[in-house]
């Protein structure tokens, strides 16, 4: 049987599941910045620089979670894992809309962090169990296109619900939807595909046959510390935390950004600030189809970087009085940054063995988290400091520009595919 006709209904069935748990994630930790620039600063008396630091608190509580939710996914099971995560997170969300002082919105952040950190590791082991190597881009651009695609949806949902009810109550409606999935989660997910009673017995056998087969032509690895020592894994760490300076000082930032530039209502922020994450979701799609056609990582991650910081850049260069075209170039930034997703998360499982990749995953992850912390704390500081984005997008094109130089030094995997992958290298 060939591995591209391997049980189709894979992606039918699990597909939705992992998207709409990523985007639920996701919505519960992008709609802090709908709140800062509502209101929630002044209602609670935060300054410029309390504002930015509550905001990456968030990445801090996900950093230290990472390894320890990937190792228990990995032993043990992604589908508990997630249940307990869906159902403390919604709760934290929505205790978000009820704080009264700055302490205790520093703890439920940094909870809020803590409880979501598992998720993204877990997910990646979760579709690694599932789908085979020429699949495998795509299927990572389906978790991660929850990100976008909820961005996209909830900036112009959370303009409405602040402007109808207040920030609060966007907080608590938003913080509900998770604990509610939490149960639709637990009847329908199977951690492994034996586990799976809509498979035939002879498609439970060609997927495994297949993926044990990949597994075979990959370097063995004793441990995870052999795992971390390596050269490619420092430096995809090194490339993914430069990245994420960029994606969230971005995510966490905009509408704040926008309404500074145009005084514009939150109504209109929403439906502005959606306009990149529209673009790249349709650039995820396409990319993540390429790198799955061609088995090149590589060639889709750094020269959409490289568009990103170039676009950061220019709208610097152009100035805030000139909004229209300066917006443009955020939105071209948006999608450029997030169209790599997909082929970047499929380098790791084709250079590590099974017993140690989702581990570097989460290490990789867990520097991904320093980073968005480094620049949702320093995009909203300089914001708040000078009174403009601009020493923001000078401060995010050029780590961009970093994780450009880092991608293009990672060696391709020593390993190669047999010829039924067309002996293509991959890293």
């Amino acid at each position: 049987m060939e591995k591209s006709k391997i049980a189709p209904k894979r992606w039918w069935y699990i597909m939705p599941i992992v998207f709409i748990t990523y985007s639920l994630a996701y919505l519960d930790r992008a709609n802090f910045s709908f709140a800062s620039a509502a209101g929630i600063n002044d209602d609670l008396g935060i300054t410029k620089g309390m504002s930015s630091l509550l905001g990456a608190l968030f990445f801090l509580g996900y950093f230290f979670f990472q390894i320890p939710g990937a190792v228990y996914a990995e032993r043990r099971s992604v589908k508990k894992l997630v249940f307990v995560c869906l159902l403390l997170w919604g709760v934290c969300a929505s205790l978000t809309g009820m704080v009264s002082n700055i302490p205790m919105l520093a703890v439920i952040r940094f909870v809020l962090g803590v409880v979501e950190a598992a998720v993204m590791p877990a997910m990646l082991i979760y579709i690694s169990n599932w789908f085979t190597k020429s699949e495998r881009s795509r299927a990572n651009t389906f978790l991660i296109l929850g990100n976008p695609v909820t961005v996209l949806w909830m900036s112009v949902v959370s303009g409405y619900l602040i402007n109808a009810f207040g920030w609060r109550e966007m907080f608590i409606f938003e913080g509900i939807p998770a604990v509610i999935w939490a149960v639709a989660w637990w009847f329908m997910v199977q951690d492994k595909p034996a586990q799976a009673a809509w498979l035939s017995a002879d498609e439970k056998a060609a997927l495994q046959a297949q993926l044990q087969k990949e597994q075979e032509n990959i370097k063995a690895v004793r441990n995870y510390s052999e795992a971390f020592k390596s050269r490619n894994v420092i430096i995809l760490c090194m490339q993914y935390f430069t990245w994420s300076i960029g994606v969230y000082g971005f995510v966490l930032w905009l509408p704040s950004i926008l309404r500074n530039g145009t005084q514009m209502g939150m109504v209109e922020a929403g439906w502005l600030s959606a306009v990149p994450y529209l673009a790249a979701t349709i650039a995820m799609l396409v990319v993540s189809w390429a790198s799955d056609k061609l088995q090149n990582r590589k060639l889709f991650v750094w020269p959409l970087l490289l568009i990103g910081a170039l676009a950061f850049l220019g709208s610097w260069f152009i100035g805030a009085s000139h909004f229209w075209l300066s917006f443009s170039l955020l939105v071209v930034a948006g999608a450029a940054m997030y169209a790599p997703y997909g082929p970047f998360f499929a380098i790791i499982p084709e250079m590590l063995p099974r017993n140690v990749a989702g581990g570097a995953m989460a290490l990789i992850n867990a520097m991904g988290a320093l980073g968005s912390f480094l620049g949702s704390w320093v995009v909203g500081y300089l914001n708040g400091s000078t009174g403009s984005p601009s020493a923001s997008y000078i401060f995010m094109g050029a780590s961009l520009l970093i994780s450009v130089w880092l991608t293009l030094i990672v060696k391709p995997a020593a390993n190669t595919q047999p010829p039924l992958a067309n002996g293509a290298k991959h890293a």
